[in-house]
């Protein structure tokens, strides 16, 4: 059996044609190669890239919630973001997707100056990434919250017609209320209610704000009034033509006999009248008409008119009401020698009184001191159950109604009891 002689290696080569092996088909082959690229793009471009854009526009900063009883003092400002992701979902994010917020876990409540704070901003797509927050941090101040009281003046901002004035001014709450910032709150100086004066010379009354100011004058914004308005009402009054002059009551006649008046009052005490300057400068008050005051006895009040001058009248028109305060007349009366009489004397015995008489003097109404008798005032001493024997009584005295005893001597005598 022969054995086959090995074939040297470039008669292999030799054998393969090469050129043919490329040119073979060649149609398809560069078929096949433009659709291997094509899908090799595409699957290239099926995988999203990430893209780092700057959001057009600004992020506000949320006011952060603070622990009760300290308040955000003033504006927090907004920042500025650069955001990642896929472009098409970075492209998509809106004002309303993102959220800007204070990072507070290093605030101190104990400063009062302004705080740096790092400030978070998150977005509603979770693909899309914040890399960059401009500024990082903002300063934020945060005060503890405090409130004082204040009275409530009432300001013009402007001039009353030509001729006029503005009378007192009242208003239905005299006190407010501010409340905010510590420092803010020191720094109002006072309270506001500022009004304007029509083209015409009519009263005022309008709702108006309660305004802070400092000490300038300016509006002090961030604090709050409560009640935030108060009502206010201004007279406008005649500047050239009034004066205010006290009222005097006039009397005539006489109260009854012991009687006089003590006291008399008015009401008003004074009033304001208006006229030209000329018939004003002569008037130094203003009389009420008469009062017939004859044989009154008791405390009367009269509702009389007011006597103005020619040329003169009232700002307010009114009557005056006098109080007339009558009071007795009083007084005191001696009786020098009143007779002194035993009462109860039993049977069989026979009283004897020493002295027999004693001295008295009463006060009290003049008339009715005039109008006593002797026999009104008498002297006694009680002699019942005595027996006979000699004692000393006390003496009691009876006067009429209205009369006060001011003196008595002796007010003990002696009673001597001794049979018939």
């Amino acid at each position: 059996m022969r054995v086959p002689t090995a074939l040297p290696t470039f008669d292999v080569f030799r054998r393969i044609d090469v050129r043919r092996l490329l040119t073979h088909d060649l149609p398809l082959k560069a078929a096949a190669i433009a659709l291997t690229a094509i899908l090799w793009i595409a699957a290239a471009n099926s995988t999203p890239k990430d893209v780092t854009l700057a959001f057009d526009g600004r992020v506000p900063v949320d006011r952060p919630e603070v622990p009760a009883g300290y308040v955000v003092r003033g504006s927090i400002g907004d920042v500025g973001i650069k955001l990642r992701g896929p472009a098409a979902a970075v492209g998509a994010v809106g004002q309303q997707d993102l959220h800007a917020t204070f990072d507070l876990a290093a605030l101190d409540l104990a400063r009062t100056d302004p705080q740096e704070l790092p400030v978070r901003v998150t977005v509603g797509d979770e693909r899309v990434k914040v890399v960059e927050v401009t500024p990082a941090a903002i300063p934020l101040r945060i005060e503890r919250l405090t409130s004082r009281a204040f009275t409530v003046q009432a300001r013009f901002a402007n001039d009353p017609p030509a001729g006029f004035q503005p009378g007192t001014a009242t208003l239905s709450s005299g006190e407010v209320k501010i409340t905010g910032a510590q420092s803010l709150v020191a720094s109002v100086a006072a309270v506001y209610a500022t009004l304007r004066f029509g083209d015409t010379p009519i009263d005022i009354s309008a709702s108006a704000d309660a305004v802070p100011v400092d000490a300038s004058g300016n509006p002090v914004d961030g604090v709050q009034s409560d009640p935030p308005s108060v009502q206010v009402n201004v007279p406008v009054l005649s500047t050239t033509s009034t004066r205010t002059v006290p009222v005097l009551w006039s009397l005539r006649g006489a109260v009854a006999a012991g009687y006089w008046i003590s006291q008399v009052t008015t009401d008003p005490i004074a009033v304001q009248i208006q006229g030209t300057p000329d018939k004003l400068v002569a008037v130094d008050r203003i009389d009420t008409a008469a009062i017939d005051v004859s044989g009154i006895n008791s405390n009367r009040s009269f509702r009389v008119p007011l006597l103005l001058p020619d040329g003169v009248s009232l700002l307010q028109p009114t009557d005056a009401t006098v109080g007339i305060t009558v009071v007795a007349l009083s007084g005191t009366r001696p009786f020098p020698l009143v007779a002194v009489q035993a009462t109860g004397v039993g049977a069989g015995l026979v009283a004897d009184v020493e002295p027999s008489t004693v001295s008295v003097v009463v006060s009290g109404p003049s008339a009715t001191l005039t109008a006593l008798a002797a026999t009104d005032v008498t002297a006694t001493v009680d002699a019942s159950g005595k027996g006979a024997g000699t004692f000393q009584a006390d003496v009691v005295l009876k006067v009429p109604a209205g009369v006060t005893v001011v003196s008595l001597q002796p007010i003990r005598v002696t009673l001597t009891m001794r049979a018939k």
